[in-house]
């Protein structure tokens, strides 16, 4: 028998379980916390089409601190670009 696995009802959503907070970083909120399916929930939001947000956020950051260059942004940034267009996963 191929029974799907029951899940909350916010499983894999970006705004519910990684929500942008006050200090312009992501933070999965004590809710979470006790759930079983944090982690795989956590990563399915990361990787389905929202979670390219999360990528360019991150790559934004990285410029901010002066950790990667301005080329080296924009060719993140326009591979997820890409990404986004295309309907693709983020790696």
């Amino acid at each position: 028998m191929n029974r799907k696995k029951e899940v909350p009802y916010c499983f894999g959503k970006l705004e519910n379980v990684f929500p942008l907070a006050e200090d312009g970083l992501r933070h999965t909120p004590e809710s979470c916390m006790p759930c079983l399916y944090k982690t795989e929930c956590l990563r399915t939001a990361v990787s389905s089409a929202d979670g390219l947000i999360v990528h360019e956020e991150k790559v934004d950051r990285a410029y901010a601190a002066g950790a990667i260059g301005f080329l080296e942004r924009w060719s993140r940034r326009k591979s997820l670009y890409r990404k986004k267009k295309g309907g693709k996963k983020p790696e």
